[in-house]
Order: C-alpha cells, then sequence, then structure tokens
C-alpha cells in the first residue's frame, strides 16, 4: 500500500523526464549546428548581455559537463558549460543569454529569484531529514515507532515535499522570465535573425520543459504522502 504507488509515481516521472531530457538533448545537438549570427561564442554573447544591461562586475566561468550551465547568485557568476562558453550556435546563444537572464534578475532584485535563493537552504534540510526518516523505514517498519508515531513521521514528509514543491514550481516562473528576457535581448540587440530566433525558442522552450516535469513530480509525491495521512486518520 504505501511503496507501490510511490513506485509508479517514481517510474512514471522517470520515464517522462527521460523523454524530455532526450528531447532537449536532440534539440541542443541540432541547434548547436545552426551557427549564430556575427559568430559570437556562447561567452562573448552573455559578456554583451551584461554590458547592454548595465552589469560589469559578473564573471562568466567555463564549467566541466553537458548543459550544465547555471547562474550562481551568491558569488554572482554566470557558468557555462564548454559547448556553450566556446560555441557559436544558436544553442550556445540561448543558453549564455538565458543564464545571463538571471544575473539581471538579480540585479533587479527580482522577487521570485530571492524567494527561490531563500527556499535552497530549507531544500537541503529538508532532504537530510527525508534521508533519515527513509532510512529508519528501511531498516524495517518496526524501527520507526521507537524514534517517533508513525502520524508523525508522516506529517514531516509533508512539511519536507511541501517545502520541494514549493520549490519547484517557483522555478517555473524564475525559468521562464529568464527566458523571455533573453529571447526579448537576443531579438533586440541583433544577435538572432528571423530564422534563427524560432531554433533559440524552441531550445529554450524543451529546457523549461524540464521544471515543469520536476514541478509535477514533486506535486504527485506530495499528494500521495497527504493521501496515506488523511487516510491513516480515518
Amino acid at each position: 500500500m504505501f511503496t507501490s504507488p510511490l513506485l509508479f509515481i517514481f517510474l512514471f516521472f522517470v520515464i517522462v523526464s527521460w523523454i524530455v531530457s532526450s528531447r532537449l538533448k536532440s534539440k541542443f545537438k541540432a541547434y548547436s549546428k545552426v551557427p549564430i549570427d556575427y559568430g559570437m561564442t556562447g561567452a562573448e554573447v552573455a559578456q554583451k548581455m551584461l554590458r547592454d544591461n548595465g552589469l560589469m562586475n559578473i564573471q562568466i566561468n567555463a564549467v566541466k559537463g553537458t548543459l550544465s550551465d547555471h547562474y550562481n547568485p551568491t558569488n554572482r557568476t554566470i557558468n557555462l558549460s564548454p559547448d556553450v562558453y566556446h560555441g557559436r550556435s544558436v544553442a550556445a546563444a540561448a543558453v549564455a543569454a538565458h543564464e545571463t537572464g538571471h544575473a539581471i534578475q538579480h540585479a533587479n532584485s527580482y522577487s521570485l529569484l530571492s524567494f527561490r535563493s531563500a527556499l535552497v537552504p530549507l531544500q537541503n534540510v529538508s532532504a537530510r531529514i527525508l534521508n533519515f526518516i527513509f532510512i529508519a523505514m528501511f531498516f524495517g517498519a518496526f524501527a520507526l515507532p521507537g524514534l517517533l508515531p508513525f502520524d508523525l513521521a508522516l506529517q514531516i514528509i509533508i512539511v519536507c515535499y511541501g517545502i520541494f514543491t514549493l520549490a519547484a514550481f517557483v522555478t517555473l516562473p524564475v525559468e521562464i522570465d529568464a527566458s523571455r528576457r533573453a529571447l526579448a535581448w537576443l531579438n533586440n540587440a541583433g544577435i538572432t535573425s528571423h530564422d534563427t530566433y524560432g531554433k533559440a525558442k524552441d531550445a529554450l522552450k524543451w529546457a523549461a520543459y524540464t521544471y515543469v516535469v520536476a514541478a509535477l513530480s514533486a506535486l504527485a509525491t506530495l499528494l500521495y504522502y497527504v493521501m496515506i495521512f488523511l487516510g491513516n486518520r480515518d
């Protein structure tokens, strides 16, 4: 009763996530072969977008990995994967501009970005608490009541997954807004043309889908534990 539905939810979203991730990688691979106007690298695109927005104190770094691109608000750095940092393609320009969009959000005190950053410590604590509870469950359901009542354990799990779900859904508008800023700038700055703009938009659309899947997965898991808790009370 406790494991099977959760396992089904987990497997369902693993499959959906794999499909979306595979589609994103294929889009990135295809658009990495489409040259961008002016032949700018992703790093140069990010640098120009920063200058155009009056931001001169943000560092652009090359980091290892594939699609490992991210903006770090803690040290105010834009971190681009090698294919994006050195790439001179539509895909590289779109991803670089997207991450720069986060830097602009930060500089403009975009409230949802600040809220998401504030949730990170809570997510880390929640993850450690869940690890403790699930390890106790793994070694046997008899071990958990000796540590805390089952209903209390469920309530803690619900709170933790509530934090994960909240963070996942807050992330959605943050990512969409960063893409909106990126696409508007790419178009206005003439970095993309009529033909390449649509490809940049498509690449960022599939990137956004990964966050949609993550949010729905978190919500489904949260609702599952809420149903277990309510059923246990009846």
